[in-house]
């Protein structure tokens, strides 16, 4: 885990985008995938000549390639990173169109005010105590009457994630450093703090976290038991899709937040 300081945790995640592996392939991350779509086709179904800004991109360099699937839908992708490595990779992936990225930090983020028309952040803001100042700063490139889907560790997850990831981290074993996680409240009064407007709750993910923990790990280390969990992250994958309800019970849950249209 990181140290304390703003540069052990450049540092920390300049170390995870270089030597981090891939989690593409997993059927957990397909899920993953599946769910982020989902969520984006739910809340913005239109992303054709959208500007959709990515708060990072471990997700291009790592997992579901969730910007690279909004640019294929048509949009306008832009994305920052706090790690060199993570937006070098992130960068050399095939898009339609060369995407905007850039290096920076989500608590100071490099566009003007009002560039974009969509804001995707999904796992990113819990990961430093000021958090509040991540939550303006995409409030800030924002444009009036855009829409940020903002999405953070749930702290109700049934399955005890939040529980799991302390001992984790508690044992040094857990890889992705500082995470806090938030209740739909918590984090709805954190964006209404900074001016947005929540329309909608929902989340991603309905899957007990060891089960992830354990497909990434077989997919990563043993690849030929990567048959153990397909079934069961199959069927978590069904009953997300079969209960809409359950979404928001995800071990990530997102609000939907509008800035205001400026009178």
């Amino acid at each position: 885990m990181e140290d304390g300081s703003e540069t052990g945790y450049s540092a920390f995640w300049e170390d995870v985008g270089a030597n981090f592996p891939s989690l593409k392939g997993a059927a957990s991350t397909a899920y993953y995938l599946d769910c982020e779509r989902t969520l984006l086709q739910t809340f913005s179904p239109t992303l054709a000549g959208k500007s959709v800004f990515k708060t990072d991109l471990w997700d291009e360099a790592k997992n579901t390639e969730i910007l690279r699937w909004a640019a294929s839908q048509g949009a306008r992708p832009f994305g920052i990173d706090i790690s060199f490595a993570t937006a070098r990779q992130a960068s050399a992936l095939v898009w339609n169109d060369a995407p905007g990225i850039a290096l920076g930090d989500v608590r100071c983020v490099p566009f003007r005010s009002d560039s974009f028309d969509l804001i995707y952040s999904m796992g990113t803001i819990e990961h430093f105590p000021d958090y509040d100042i991540a939550a303006a700063e995409i409030f800030r490139v924002l444009k009036p009457g855009g829409t940020a889907i903002i999405g953070v560790p749930n702290k109700l997850d049934p399955f005890l994630r939040p529980a799991m990831v302390t001992a984790l981290n508690v044992a040094g074993l857990y890889g992705y450093g500082r995470e806090k996680s938030f209740t739909p409240w918590e984090l709805r009064h954190l964006l209404e703090s900074v001016g947005f407007r929540i329309t909608g709750i929902s989340g991603i993910l309905f899957i007990p976290g060891w089960l992830r923990m354990l497909d990434l790990l077989l997919h990563t280390r043993v690849a030929w038991l990567e048959w153990l969990t397909r079934g069961p992250v199959r069927f978590f994958a069904s009953l997300y899709h079969q209960f809409p309800a359950l979404r928001r019970h995800g071990y990530l849950m997102a609000c939907i937040a509008i800035k205001p249209s400026e009178s």
